[in-house]
């Protein structure tokens, strides 16, 4: 969901870094042949996640929910020299498009591509990450985020997508509507965790920076 006007949110992003031509290429590539091309993370949210990348400089980097690539090459953009994406998706039949995107991009020897479930692939990982990215199954993101939290370094960022859920946060909760409640516990337990400084921002469908203490 777009909270700003159009032709706002058009000004913001043509005055932004532009998107990178391989990005360009795989955002078409997702509408023309995957299910729910919505789900990409698109050109400005990847420039924000870019720019958050090279500000951090993570040397491991843990993303839940790869889809078909796009915020993981964003991600990568910002990595150390000689550092690593680990990236997560439970769906087995995007790995080829995730993986010929990675190799053309250039980061393709520092993208770990692992599939299946994430709440069993994260307590596997020897690694500790300096930033996690969580996208992936709404009703999960506190486990994914408990999951997470115990492979971070001190000072590490945590970033989860899609916590204003179109604006559903601030309407009438319906009886069933079980994934914006599960997004409203979330938000809360991030606000009051001791262990994190929590900022939510009104980008896109909702950014929640969490900076581990």
């Amino acid at each position: 969901m777009h909270f700003l006007p159009d032709t706002l949110e058009a000004y913001i992003t043509d005055h932004s870094e532009n998107e990178p031509e391989i990005l360009q290429n795989l955002r078409r590539e997702t509408h023309l042949k995957v299910i729910q091309p919505r789900m990409i993370t698109g050109h400005y949210q990847g420039r924000v996640l870019s720019m958050l990348a090279k500000l951090i400089r993570p040397q491991k980097i843990l993303e839940i929910g790869t889809y078909t690539g796009y915020s993981a090459i964003c991600l990568a953009e910002g990595l150390e020299e000689n550092g690593i994406v680990h990236t997560i998706d439970i769906n087995k039949e995007l790995y080829d498009i995730q993986r010929k995107y990675f190799d053309q991009s250039g980061y393709g020897h520092q993208i770990i591509q692992h599939t299946g479930d994430a709440l069993s692939i994260i307590p596997q990982l020897e690694e500790s990450f300096d930033l996690v990215f969580i996208d992936a199954e709404k009703k999960k993101y506190r486990d994914y985020y408990e999951s997470a939290i115990l492979k971070t370094t001190k000072g590490a960022v945590i970033i989860s997508d899609n916590v204003l859920w179109s604006g559903k946060v601030i309407e009438p909760l319906g009886k069933k509507d079980i994934t914006t409640r599960a997004l409203l516990e979330y938000n809360k337990h991030l606000k009051d965790d001791p262990r994190v400084d929590t900022l939510l921002l009104s980008v896109r469908d909702g950014l929640t920076l969490c900076r581990v203490r």
